[in-house]
């Protein structure tokens, strides 16, 4: 289990998410499928965790589970102190909007909304209104000031996934998910999503957990955990991308 017991170099403490002996099973009997296998991990606070692994590896799932998008089998997860198994899934959706951000692969932008309206949904959704200093950091962060009147089809791909990355901080979330979020994106764009998502962990001290199958994007990351057949069976800290394509070829992702 990765621990987080001293202070770091940017002072963070704690402990963000955590899950001990979870485990995640798809159907029933014969045609059950063991996703996710008693794992136990923590993702410290204030720190930028990256989830590799080969396709299938249960690296999406266990993502999921964490981020209270979907029900564990076993054991049990945790957002800070409350363990997600314990909420109604009114309870549930509540502490997901206000409580853990999201970033995905498709973006997730409603096309009919201009950016700026995206950003702040999930605040409008809850019935709050944006802190006006907080979101112009967030805007000036994600550098679209001159884009928040344009509708997600008359953006790059680069920018709407900032538009995703800005939604998701707005609302201050004590952990962002991203699920692959550079996939769709090309290399510059990748590039602008990496640095604005490390940017978040080193100057707004952010949480954050993505879920990658590239390992120069694993690079930007604190640290690593890999897992294979369900389980975690590495972590490394301080990642380069040629330590973890080497790690990557050992478990044939």
């Amino acid at each position: 289990m990765l621990e987080a017991s001293a202070v770091g170099e940017r002072g963070q403490t704690g402990i963000a998410a955590r899950a001990v002996g979870l485990s995640k099973v798809y159907g029933e009997g014969e045609r059950s499928v063991l996703a996710v296998n008693n794992v136990s991990v923590s993702f410290p606070s204030e720190r930028f965790t990256a989830v590799m692994g080969p396709s299938g590896s249960g690296k999406s799932t266990l993502m999921h589970c964490m981020a209270g998008l979907d029900r564990v089998s076993s054991g049990q997860a945790w957002i800070w102190d409350t363990e997600l198994s314990t909420l109604s899934d009114h309870e549930l959706t509540v502490l997901r909007r206000e409580q853990v951000g999201f970033v995905f692969q498709a973006f997730n932008l409603l096309p009919t909304l201009v950016a700026q309206e995206n950003i702040v949904l999930p605040l409008a959704i809850a019935g709050r209104e944006p802190d006006p200093s907080w979101y112009d950091r967030v805007i000036e962060a994600v550098g679209l000031r001159g884009r928040l009147r344009h509708l997600p089809a008359e953006l790059s791909g680069g920018e709407a996934q900032r538009v995703a990355g800005a939604r998701a901080l707005v609302a201050r979330p004590k952990v962002i998910f991203a699920d692959e979020p550079t996939g769709n994106l090309d290399s510059r764009a990748t590039a602008e999503i990496l640095r604005f998502m490390r940017e978040s962990v080193d100057t707004f001290g952010q949480t954050l957990v993505m879920v990658t199958h590239n390992a120069t994007a694993a690079a930007y990351a604190d640290q690593v955990v890999f897992l294979a057949d369900g389980r975690i069976v590495h972590e490394m800290s301080d990642p380069t991308a040629v330590k973890v394509l080497d790690l990557m070829k050992t478990l044939g992702g």
